[in-house]
């Protein structure tokens, strides 16, 4: 039998009884199959590691965000994310047919859905920053989304659009909650801050930290006196990633404050070396 490298599970879409079609002959599966597009039209759904409720959130998919979808049961899709390949589980009724056709992304963290060109009028739903939608038309300061519902124009950019400087992205997040997998203001990871504040700067990035330090940046050499850091430089550790401000400060979502919070990269890096999570692994420069 032909050997294969080892696949990461996290961005494969095999099980033992089900695998995508593109992965005839490099995997083992009962069976094949070809995937079909969809898109989440819920306002954010998790996306789980096993399909159940109490199982670990690994990512989080947002409004617009076109998936491939493998397999559904009892209530639970199988799917594979679009926009940084990731596989899991994810509610059904959070998605719908085909792909997105979106025109915008929302650049605020968070904006509402009106039923109509109204600030006045009772909301209909919410948008996250990173949501993408279809934009069909505009009525005053609003956008008519292709969907239904009308967003303060304001809050939105064409998909061509770029910050610059995504660490102005990541700072807006300041105060949100600390969440395992989480990628909103309503609460995000580490990774998962410095992926959207890419994103938004047109800088595609994995979901995880491990990841992200293999596929991002320059390297920069990790000395005792790390003087040599600028403004955007990402700092890693094992199951960590922060953002500097500054030479000097670190902007990161973390489990110490249990929100994304600044502070001296000198006091963080002390601080996880003292509770045995080890030195700084790699500084990388976008």
């Amino acid at each position: 039998m032909t050997s294969h490298p080892t696949r990461d599970p996290r961005l494969t879409p095999a099980r033992p009884d089900l695998a995508a079609a593109q992965l005839r002959g490099q995997v083992a599966a009962l069976r094949f199959v070809e995937g079909r597009p969809m898109h989440l039209r819920a306002e954010i759904a998790d996306l789980r590691r096993t399909p159940s409720l109490e199982s670990p959130i690994d990512t989080q998919v947002l409004f617009g965000e076109t998936v491939t979808l493998y397999d559904e049961n009892e209530g639970w899709a199988w799917v594979q994310l679009a926009s940084d390949g990731y596989v899991g589980y994810v509610s059904r009724d959070a998605l719908a047919e085909g792909p997105a056709a979106p025109t915008h992304r929302v650049t605020v963290n968070h904006t509402f859905i009106y039923p109509a060109a109204n600030m006045k009028l009772p909301i209909t739903g919410a948008l996250t920053r990173g949501a993408r939608v279809a934009v069909a038309g505009e009525s005053g300061d609003f956008a008519q989304l292709a969907g239904g519902g009308f967003v303060f124009a304001a809050h939105l950019d064409t998909l061509a659009s770029r910050a610059v400087d995504f660490v102005a992205v990541a700072e807006s997040f300041v105060g949100s909650p600390y969440l395992w997998g989480g990628k909103s203001s309503l609460g995000i990871d580490c990774s998962g801050l410095v992926q959207i504040a890419l994103a938004e700067s047109g800088l595609a990035a994995p979901r995880d930290t491990d990841l992200q330090q293999a596929a991002l940046g320059e390297a920069l050499p990790v000395d005792a006196a790390l003087g040599h850091l600028r403004r955007g430089d990402l700092v890693f550790w094992k199951g960590h990633v922060g953002i500097m401000r500054d030479p000097e400060i670190l902007l990161h979502a973390n489990g110490h404050h249990m929100l994304v919070s600044f502070e001296p990269l000198a006091e963080a890096r002390a601080r996880i070396l003292r509770r045995g999570a080890g030195e700084i692994t790699a500084i990388k420069r976008i």
